[in-house]
């Protein structure tokens, strides 16, 4: 009977350690001449269903890399499963804000999410390939890149999420996130400020569809930027979801914020 419970066990454990399979790939930018590389976590049983699967694109912050997130959260792994959807990963580069540089013609990052990385994954996995099955999410500088990247290209995505995002770039002219070095210095490009702050692109929204949800700690340092975007979602009688809990600008609040959100895009991706 030992024997055979001991038996079990080892089976489990072997499904356990297939559950979701990790891919790291290297896709080749054409817009910025270089290999980026990108994490893409598949349901365990990917390979055994003709389903396409919704995917969720989820962002890394400033600083940070395509591996960052399944270190801050690695029940995405479990996630994946559950909801029986692809979490990509993309890489943002150091500190690319996510954005086609108006200054510095190296940095496409927004070219190479919206359309190197989603037909990469496309041509490569078997995906939903509209709106209503592509949603993008993101912490820090990645909500940021999520959020405007969804609005910028409403053709590609159906829904985004912010974590304790920087969502109002303009008042951070000293800082050291280089934001001059993608945006240009302030006294000479600030439209270039305005233009590619997500909350100066709210009316973009008016004849949308897509759906928000944003979340950000009350003790986090993009607070207010977070709240000037619910105000003006409000005012425009933007629906969108807005949760503002106890919380700093760490791994630990977004670690736990991207539950809920993975929850709010499978309901998105299943139509409830």
């Amino acid at each position: 009977m030992k024997k055979a419970v001991l038996s079990i066990l080892l089976i489990l454990n072997v499904l356990d350690a297939r559950a979701s399979q990790v891919d790291t790939v290297e896709i080749f930018s054409v817009a910025m001449q270089k290999p980026v590389r990108c994490l893409v976590i598949r349901p365990e049983n990917y390979h055994f269903t003709g389903e396409r699967y919704p995917v969720l694109y989820l962002l890394h912050g400033w600083s940070g890399n395509f591996a960052g997130w399944l270190g801050d959260a690695p029940q995405l792994r479990e996630h994946a499963d559950r909801y029986q959807m692809l979490i990509v990963c993309p890489d943002g580069g150091y500190d690319s804000w996510y954005i086609d540089s108006p200054v510095d013609s190296t940095v496409r990052y927004e070219t190479h999410i919206a359309e190197e990385v989603v037909h990469y994954v496309d041509y490569y996995y078997h995906t939903r390939r509209e709106p209503g099955g592509r949603a993008i999410a993101g912490l820090s500088m990645g909500g940021h890149g999520a959020l405007s990247l969804a609005i910028r290209h409403p053709d590609v995505f159906g829904a985004a999420g912010s974590m304790a995002g920087g969502l109002d770039l303009r008042p951070w002219k000293k800082n050291n996130w280089d934001l001059e070095g993608v945006l240009g210095k302030p006294k000479a490009h600030w439209e270039n400020w305005e233009e590619y702050s997500v909350v100066s692109l709210v009316s973009r929204l008016k004849k949308s569809k897509l759906q928000l949800i944003i979340d950000c700690g009350a003790g986090d340092f993009f607070i207010e930027g977070n709240r000037e975007m619910h105000r003006l979602l409000a005012d425009m009688k933007y629906p969108h979801e807005y949760t503002e809990r106890p919380g700093e600008h760490n791994d630990a609040y977004w670690g736990r914020a991207v539950d809920f959100q993975v929850l709010f895009f499978d309901r998105f991706f299943s139509g409830t």
